[in-house]
């Protein structure tokens, strides 16, 4: 295998450690969000009043309650796709303007 091989599959290794450790290393750990804190305060401003819309879709799919490592886990791996697709299209954009007006052909 190449140095670059190496080094990759180490790379991935420490990612999966990263996501791993905490998911199952910490397991009386408070995951809570801001969700539900703004949804505290605003129960406390309003009195107490305060009931969500509507329940979450996994939660009505399975039929219970996610546990909080999931639901952070779940954004997490959101938040890098979306991250992965604005990434994408700038490189897009840089590689249209370095590569686009060299057209010699036409």
């Amino acid at each position: 295998m190449k140095k670059r091989n190496y080094v990759t599959a180490i790379l991935i290794i420490a990612a999966v450690l990263i996501i791993l450790i905490p998911l199952f290393g910490l397991r009386g750990a408070d995951f809570e969000g801001g969700d539900s804190r703004g949804g505290e305060m605003v129960g406390e401003v309003t009195g107490g009043s305060y009931e969500p819309w509507f329940k979450p879709v996994l939660e009505t799919l399975i039929g219970g309650e996610l546990p909080r490592e999931i639901e952070t886990l779940f954004f997490c791996v959101q938040t890098g796709v979306g991250v992965g697709i604005i990434a994408f299209y700038f490189g897009y954009l840089a590689a249209r303007k370095k590569y686009g007006g060299k057209n010699e052909n036409v």
